[in-house]
């Protein structure tokens, strides 16, 4: 966009040593640091930002896309209902009772 080389640099440097002098050319050099720094973390924020919105409108984009394949995947693989499954509270018929007297091998009375 704007290139500035080296040839430039050392043009642009003699006018303002010329134009302003030793004496005020730091100051100078400083203030013009400091404004560059500014306009340089104003275009960091609004880049930070237009990144922001459109990370933002892709995820919206991806949800979209992926309510309509589940959509889809739902549709072509309807649920089916599951059979029922005994309670894990409910007796098992096949198991020996809980309570059973200890083998002593006497018959019982």
């Amino acid at each position: 966009m704007f290139d500035v080389g080296a040839p430039e640099l050392l043009l642009i440097a003699i006018v303002a040593l010329l134009v302003v002098g030793p004496k005020d050319l730091p100051r100078l050099l400083r203030t013009v640091g400091n404004w560059m720094g500014k306009a340089r973390a104003t275009a960091r924020h609004f880049r930070t930002g237009v990144d922001a919105m459109i990370r933002e409108a892709e995820m919206e984009e991806m949800q979209k896309q992926w309510e309509a394949q589940n959509a889809a995947i739902m549709k072509a693989h309807p649920a089916t209902p599951e059979p029922p499954t005994p309670a894990a509270d409910a007796p098992v018929e096949d198991a020996p009772p809980a309570e059973t007297a200890p083998d002593t091998g006497k018959p019982q009375a």
